[in-house]
């Protein structure tokens, strides 16, 4: 019984670090993409949390139906 209940928090946690081990690369994948597009490799992370906000209104105002969120869709 030990064993089994062993084996499932095994998994468990090898599925969160795979999750975590995700997210940490799709981050940076984006964290790169943005600096490429918006030419920001010089700015600080609050520097570039300033530009990000100048323009998230107008993202998100102005997203293609294609990149929202399913669910956000049927409002």
């Amino acid at each position: 019984m030990q064993a089994k209940i062993n084996s499932l928090e095994l998994e468990i946690n090898r599925d969160s670090y795979l999750d975590r081990k995700q997210r940490t690369r799709r981050l940076i994948q984006k964290g790169a993409l943005a600096e490429k597009y918006f030419n920001i490799e010089h700015l600080t992370v609050e520097e570039t949390e300033e530009v990000f906000k100048i323009f998230s209104a107008y993202v998100q105002g102005n997203l293609p139906n294609k990149f929202k969120k399913k669910d956000s869709q049927s409002e």
